[in-house]
């Protein structure tokens, strides 16, 4: 039993490195390009959605920075080797990620409802102020909720469950029945305000927009086939990363436990952040334009090199065909020489 456990475990932590490994190489460099590009445009002229995806950028940029610590406590079979602040910092700001980018995703979708529901109304009252404060509120509105690992201290266990000096720490693993009193209602509150309500805004904003869209016969099929796409993209989201680990809180709560699957549940929120460089494509040409000028670059590069590997492999081979000079060529013109 030990042994199908510890290949259990083992197994897991390999999925859970691998899941981080791939986040951090597709996000990281996509999300530094839209925040480029996005802060760029916000300096120029800026508009509530390029200050929202902004901000969303942001946030992705957070969790990836401190995925490493993540990735190193996986390495570790679960175990936490580095500083003990590191745990709940790491900790706080993966979670304040997830719950920040399911409010931005709503706060766009309304955004580009109101657009075309009520276009001269809202170009009255559209203004980037808006989308500021709107983005500060957000970020403290997640950060107050996530601070909860705060709260609950980190756990500290011997591997064999029994109280010894030798501790081996682990990072917010098995709640004590005492903290669970405390995790459990925060985690429904997390569940509803910051999960489900945004979850069912953005579902109303998004079927109204495309509908809209698609009804007005002067809008362009380049348009509607991005109106389409950034709804199915947040959507996607939502349900793939955000809803499993969010309806581990309701079981839990009902349980009076974590569910053993919530380990699982949590890798998808994870995905979020190689996710929204999609819908940073469907919602800015800007964006689009980098991504373009981006990809042109490097099948430049491709193509470089791959020439000089080409020119450098026909000239190796030149080489190798060509005769080589006789080594006795020399010492043959020194004899005739010698006799004449």
């Amino acid at each position: 039993y030990d042994r199908a456990e510890k290949m259990s475990s083992t197994a897991y932590n390999q999925l859970v490195l691998a899941v981080y490994i791939f986040t951090f190489l597709t996000g990281l460099p996509s999300n530094l390009l839209a925040f480029y590009t996005f802060l760029v445009k916000v300096r120029q002229k800026p508009t509530p959605v390029d200050i929202l995806l902004l901000n969303l950028t942001v946030s992705d940029i957070f969790l990836l920075i401190f995925l490493p610590f993540k990735m190193v406590e996986a390495m570790s079979d679960k175990t936490w080797p580095l500083p003990a602040f590191l745990c709940p910092l790491s900790t706080f700001i993966y979670y304040s990620s997830i719950y920040t980018s399911s409010l931005f995703l709503m706060a766009v979708s309304i955004e580009r409802y109101l657009g075309v529901a009520f276009p001269i109304k809202y170009k009255l009252w559209r203004r980037p102020a808006y989308a500021a404060v709107a983005s500060v509120v957000f970020w403290v509105v997640s950060c107050a909720n996530c601070s909860i690992v705060y709260i609950a201290q980190y756990q500290v266990r011997h591997p064999n469950g029994t109280a010894s000096s030798n501790h081996t720490p682990l990072c917010y693993e098995n709640f004590t029945q005492d903290q669970l009193n405390v995790v459990l209602p925060v985690r429904l509150e997390l569940f509803f305000c910051l999960f489900f309500l945004p979850f069912i805004v953005t579902i109303f904003c998004y079927v109204n927009f495309v509908r809209i869209l698609l009804a007005l016969p002067n809008i362009r099929a380049w348009r509607k086939q991005r109106a389409v796409g950034l709804a199915v993209a947040t959507m996607f989201t939502f349900v793939v990363c955000f809803a499993p680990y969010n309806l581990s809180h309701v079981v839990g709560f009902v349980q009076n436990e974590s569910p053993k699957w919530r380990v699982y549940a949590l890798l998808p929120s994870t995905l979020n952040a190689s996710l929204d460089p999609a819908i940073f494509y469907f919602s800015s040409t800007t964006v689009q334009r980098a991504f373009a000028k981006c990809l042109a670059s490097l099948r430049g590069w491709r193509g470089a090199w791959q020439r000089q590997c080409k020119l450098s492999s026909m000239a190796w081979m030149k080489q190798r065909k060509s005769p080589l000079p006789r080594k006795g060529g020399e010492e043959g013109s020194l004899k005739t020489n010698a006799d004449t």
